[in-house]
């Protein structure tokens, strides 16, 4: 149930304590346990390294939604509960503190319009001030590091050129008292992830702080292009010059080609507007995350090499203030996700896939020299601070929670001082023991894997299997929390779990990830078969008679796939979102470049290439009970798709059911809906390889 607002100490429902064993008298972790727990995120550190802000999502399973609350903790007094703060009451998210330390900045609609300005608050967390007024949602806010101005990003016609505030305000009204709700299209998008295209950008403004009644200055007046990007873009695409004159922003120019060009590109702009400026042009692939070093010498940003692939490698490039660009550690085979300079501007920090984690690595500027700073888990977020570097963690067994590093330590996660308390409910659930395997997959490469046991696991006992399939297909089941996909409620439930890092995934190196395409059904099925045998082989509480297949986009494909294919195995299957018709997909999704790149064609001058892995073309082979789910909002693998697995299976007689949501998108984010959909899929499970523990 939600929690009450009053302020009190953050108690947190942990994954479990790696130290725990887990025995008979311990309730198992399930997937109720999942849903209601307290999920930290959006990490900052005030400059001094004194205080922690960071946001909570708490479940209020009544009012079927989520409810962030802001948290300071004392990094001074760590043995100190961390406190809520009290402006949390009326809504607030994605807190940061001002250069100075003395101002906590955040979002909120609070004010009479219902409109989402930027608020601040002191160290108390008592009062909240609006500092913009603006009619328009600041969809995200980056502070100038002199604490003069912020930058916002607000939705805007693009076409308003020279007011384009005002102008969309008032066309919004007409839009509204128009009777009509038919909306014509010129190009795509039309629709863009859950979306349907409303005409207006994300663009940028400059306001100063101090200055009363300051008028938002324009700094991409009417730019084809979003920034934050769309679907999932956030403040990370832009920056501010340390001395507060000049935003870097990453962005694609739309036009009439945006659903085939993944050609992102850094652009400059003062502060006091004016024309945005290329500093990218010769590169066609994607550019982003513009980093200014602290002394405004060197922009470091990240930069991928092959237009229309999303899932190439994100290396860094360095650019002097001459425009001269070199490569950094341009032999390291691993794709950049976060990327921070060190305070001394010697180094980057950044985070990459590595071998089934998320690691933080060094990167030294000069001789561009990799140190690794974290061993197990996901890093999920980090800041250096004066008192060293303090971070959020994540593992299969636990959920994302705060740390501090030893100052002397040579991983960050060695030792590190925890920051957050675990509740105890949580301290008495058990959990599945888990170790990372390796086999000889596709073309003799290693591909890795993880194995999970079952909750208050018993030695000699043969338990049912778990076999979950990733998405991307450029993804990776590995060792982080997950709370949609979580391998410990399906050990909680008494099952064993298997995760298979098929070639494709990251954070094996490149050409492992490239391996994949234009290979949907054949190398990965060769690893996911090659990884079940190995399994079988080496793991002997596995019982390979009662076993399930499940996943989700591409890992619902690969279940639409070995339905017909490498269906031996498998009681039954569970396929989430996943791609039946590949003809079909290459006309009515909505990203074109990765269905061209992936099928190394257009499906309009070679269909057949869309036919070597089509599912469509194997159900007549179809026999194994399957459950299918799928949502009218995921714009990426349109419901019709599962709508035809669950029709082919009907017409075959094959035992199935489709579960079908008309308010999510490609995944199920709604409290009550994550609810059905864990049941059901539970049910399923319990029914065909049976634990008892899903009724």
């Amino acid at each position: 149930m939600f929690q009450d607002l009053a302020p009190r100490p953050l108690v947190f429902l942990m994954g479990a304590l790696f130290t725990m064993a887990a025995s008979a008298q311990q309730r198992p972790f399930t997937y109720e346990d999942l849903l209601l727990l307290d999920r930290m995120y959006g990490l900052d550190v005030d400059p001094n390294g004194d205080y922690a802000v960071f946001s909570v999502r708490a479940t209020d399973m009544e009012q079927n939604k989520g409810v962030s609350s802001l948290w300071l903790k004392d990094l001074q007094q760590p043995d100190q509960p961390e406190v809520r703060l009290s402006v949390s009451d009326a809504g607030a998210t994605d807190a940061h503190f001002s250069p100075d330390g003395g101002s906590i900045y955040f979002l909120s609609a609070r004010g009479e319009n219902g409109v989402t300005n930027l608020w601040r608050t002191d160290l108390a967390g008592a009062k909240a001030e609006q500092v913009t007024h603006l009619p328009l949602d600041v969809i995200a806010y980056q502070l100038a590091p002199d604490g003069a101005g912020v930058v916002v990003a607000l939705a805007v016609f693009p076409d308003c050129r020279g007011d384009e505030i005002t102008c969309t305000v008032k066309r919004q009204v007409s839009d509204r008292a128009d009777p009509s709700s038919g909306t014509v299209y010129t190009r795509l998008f039309v629709r863009h992830w859950d979306t349907w295209a409303d005409g207006t950008r994300n663009h940028l403004f400059y306001l100063p702080l101090e200055q009363v009644g300051a008028e938002p200055v324009a700094l991409m007046d009417g730019f084809d292009g979003d920034v934050p990007s769309k679907p999932f873009g956030d403040a990370g695409d832009l920056s501010i010059s340390p001395d507060g004159r000049t935003v870097f922003f990453s962005v694609r120019v739309a036009g009439d080609r945006e659903p085939w060009s993944t050609n992102f590109d850094i652009y400059s702009v003062p502060v006091t507007g004016g024309p945005a400026t290329l500093l990218t042009v010769e590169n066609d692939a994607w550019d982003a995350a513009p980093r200014m070093s602290p002394d405004g010498r060197l922009l470091a940003y990240k930069a991928m090499a092959r237009p229309g692939f999303e899932a190439d490698r994100f290396a860094i490039m360095l650019r002097d203030g001459n425009g001269n660009v070199r490569p950094l550690a341009a032999d390291w085979d691993r794709s950049v996700d976060e990327m921070k300079w060190a305070a001394d501007g010697k180094s980057l920090l950044v985070t990459a896939a590595d071998m089934g984690r998320e690691r933080l690595f060094r990167i030294d500027i000069e001789n561009g020299q990799v140190t690794q700073l974290s061993a197990d888990g996901h890093i999920d977020a980090f800041v250096g601070t004066p008192r060293g570097l303090v971070f959020m963690k994540s593992a299969l067994n636990s959920p994302s929670l705060l740390y501090m590093a030893k100052p002397k330590a040579r991983m960050i996660d060695d030792g590190a001082v925890p920051l957050t308390r675990v509740d105890a409910v949580v301290k008495d659930r058990a959990f599945g023991k888990y170790e990372q395997f390796h086999f000889k997959g596709w073309n003799n490469e290693d591909v890795h894997g993880y194995v999970i046991k079952p909750a208050n696991y018993v030695d000699g006992r043969k338990y049912p299997v778990a076999f979950l399939i990733h998405g991307g297909p450029q993804g990776s089941f590995g060792d982080s929390w997950s709370y949609r996909w979580n391998p410990e409620t399906y050990a909680g439930a008494g099952y064993a779990v298997v995760m298979i890092d098929f070639h494709g995934s990251m954070g094996y190196g490149q050409a492992f990830t490239d391996a994949i395409s234009t290979h949907w059904g054949d190398r990965p099925l060769e690893d996911l078969r090659k990884g079940w045998d190995h399994v079988l082989r080496n793991y002997p509480f596995l019982d390979g008679d009662r076993a399930a297949a499940l996943g989700a986009s591409y890992g619902g494909f690969m279940v639409n796939w070995i339905a017909g294919n490498w269906k031996e195995p498998w009681k039954c299957l569970v396929s989430h979102d996943g791609v039946f018709d590949t003809r079909s997909m290459g006309y009515t999704t909505e990203e074109m470049w990765f269905e061209e790149w992936e099928n190394g064609a257009d499906v309009f001058t070679d269909p057949a290439a869309y036919d070597r892995f089509d599912p469509a073309l194997h159900a007549k082979d179809w026999s194994v009970p399957m459950l299918v789910i799928h949502s009218d909002l995921d714009f990426r693998i349109p419901v019709e798709q599962g709508i035809a697995v669950f029709t082919a299976l009907q017409a075959k007689g094959i035992p199935s059911q489709f579960l079908h949501f008309p308010d999510e998108n490609h995944w199920v984010l709604r409290p009550q809906n994550s609810m059905k959909w864990h049941r059901t899929v539970f049910d399923w499970l319990d029914r065909y390889i049976g634990t008892g523990a899903g009724k």
